[in-house]
């Protein structure tokens, strides 16, 4: 269709539409003929849109209110939780990304892929607190897939998601806490240095390494281990409901395969993410990937030392479970 033929074409669909009352005013905007509708209390708004193609001086009618393809929005969660590393989990880093899926383009629901051995307990609840709250306010489900592992502070992560599936070699589970340190104080002992600590408050310095363990010092940190333990228990209730057995302690720190955590109710079955999504949302569905990127001067190899330390313990964290 040539230039005046379209603008002909227009002319005739609009000011039909104008007569059946659809639209209030009829404005052209050179040849690409937009319509505006500016009745009183209908808000500005585009009906047609004929755009020129760059290769050619032909133009087409775009309807852009057409229905859309489905679109899913996948967020990666990969890494330990709160460690000092550049691809740690932090709620301060992931904030932005989860802001960006939820509310960028309209998705039909936000599938987070995990794979994270756990870490720090308060980050993993603020980040599963964050998703929570997006997902409620907008009223998008929020479906989790476990890769490798979804362990402890990773499935804390995975427990924020509406449904939870997994490969059948997945790794689920280890609902505790735990805290580990070296006591160095005999070794001090042995070379003969002194340690010298001023504290005010009887408290202050618990647990000091170079000092050896008081029995009170480990019933605060086992008082402290227990309350958070508490926590993440209410968590799991509260997001896994009626779907948690009943016949076996799913909270002492125990890991389980794919299959089994299905039975135990700590997910919802063996899938991958692309064919559960288009089985869900038809073939059409497109995926749109959000995650943590590296910063230029990372790739340049800035911060080596510190990203060295942090790649060792999480590769630590990945190794409890056998990964």
């Amino acid at each position: 269709m040539h230039g005046g033929d379209l603008v002909d074409f227009q002319n005739r669909v609009a000011h039909s539409e104008l007569n059946l009352g659809c639209i209030g005013r009829v404005i052209f905007a050179g040849r690409c003929g937009i319509y505006l509708d500016q009745g009183r209390s209908v808000p500005l708004r585009v009906l047609f849109v004929a755009v020129r193609q760059s290769t050619s001086a032909d133009m087409r009618l775009r309807i852009p209110f057409r229905k859309p393809k489905p679109m899913v929005a996948v967020v990666r969660l990969s890494g330990a939780i709160g460690m000092a590393g550049r691809a740690s989990l932090n709620a301060d880093t992931l904030a932005p990304i989860l802001e960006k899926a939820f509310r960028k383009g309209k998705p039909v629901a936000v599938a987070l892929e995990i794979n994270s051995p756990g870490g720090s307990p308060v980050q993993s609840s603020l980040i599963g607190a964050h998703i929570r709250r997006l997902a409620e306010e907008l009223e998008v489900p929020v479906i989790g897939f476990v890769e490798d592992v979804a362990a402890s502070g990773g499935y804390w992560l995975a427990a924020a998601a509406d449904e939870i599936w997994a490969d059948d070699s997945s790794v689920i589970g280890s609902i505790g806490v735990i805290s580990a340190s070296f006591g160095l104080d005999v070794f001090l002992e042995r070379q003969g240095v002194d340690r010298r600590v001023y504290t005010a408050g009887d408290s202050k310095s618990m647990l000091d390494p170079f000092k050896p363990e008081k029995p009170e010092d480990i019933a605060r940190l086992k008082q402290l281990l227990e309350d958070i333990h508490s926590n993440f228990i209410a968590h799991v209730k509260n997001r896994r409901g009626d779907k948690l057995t009943t016949e076996q302690n799913l909270f002492n720190g125990e890991i389980w395969l794919a299959k089994r955590a299905t039975e135990l109710g700590l997910i919802d079955g063996i899938d991958h993410l692309k064919p559960a999504m288009q089985a869900r949302f038809g073939d059409k569905v497109h995926f749109r990937r959000y995650g943590q990127r590296r910063s230029l001067l990372s790739r340049f190899g800035a911060s080596v030392v510190q990203d060295a330390v942090a790649g060792i313990e999480e590769r630590a964290a990945y190794a409890r479970f056998g990964l």
